[in-house]
C-alpha cells in the first residue's frame, strides 16, 4: 500500500511538473480556462429557475441531484456582450473551497495542458477592474487562454477569507 501511494505521488508530481491542466471554453470569440481541479462536471443547458432580487450576473438556480446550485452567467459577470444560447451552451459546475456554483459558457472546447506558467494578467491588461477576474494568460502552441480567478468571479476574494 505504501509503495502504491509513493508511486501515485510520483506520478502526480510529474503531472504538475509537465504543466497545468485546464478546462478550456469559449465566451463569445475568446478562449478562457479554469483549473481542472475546480471543475466537478460539465452539463448540457437545463431549465434555470430565476431568483428574485439576485445579482444581475446570477442567472438563477438549478436542481442538481437534489441540491440547489446557483448558476452564474459568466459573460455578464465579465462584462461581455450577451449572445443567444445554442446547443453548444454548457453549465460548468465548479467548486471553490466548499462552495459549488454553475457557470454558463458558450461551449467547452477541451481539456488542455498549459506547459508554462501563465503570464500575469496585470502585465497584459491595463484595466484594473477586469484584472481582478483574471489570474493570468496561458499560451499553448500559439493559442492564448485567458485564465480566470474563480474566487473573485463567485465573490470570494482571497483577502476576505
Amino acid at each position: 500500500m505504501a509503495k502504491e501511494l509513493t508511486t501515485l505521488k510520483e506520478e502526480m508530481s510529474n503531472i504538475v511538473d509537465e504543466g497545468t491542466q485546464v478546462v478550456a471554453f469559449k465566451l463569445r470569440d475568446e478562449e478562457y480556462g479554469i483549473s481542472i481541479l475546480n471543475v466537478q462536471e460539465i452539463r448540457n443547458l437545463t431549465d434555470i429557475t430565476r431568483v428574485p432580487f439576485a445579482a444581475d450576473f446570477i442567472k438563477g438556480v438549478i436542481n442538481l441531484r437534489g441540491s440547489v446550485l446557483p448558476v452564474i452567467d459568466l459573460k455578464q459577470r465579465l462584462g461581455l456582450e450577451q449572445t443567444p444560447y445554442t446547443e453548444k451552451t454548457r453549465i460548468v459546475t465548479v467548486t471553490v473551497d466548499d462552495l459549488h456554483v454553475g457557470m454558463l459558457v458558450d461551449a467547452v472546447t477541451e481539456v488542455i495542458t498549459i506547459d508554462s506558467k501563465p503570464v500575469d494578467a496585470k502585465k497584459a491588461v491595463n484595466g484594473k477592474e477586469i484584472t481582478r477576474f483574471l489570474s493570468g494568460i496561458g499560451n499553448m502552441d500559439g493559442r492564448l487562454i485567458i485564465m480566470l480567478n474563480l474566487e473573485e468571479i463567485i465573490g470570494m476574494p482571497k483577502e476576505s477569507k
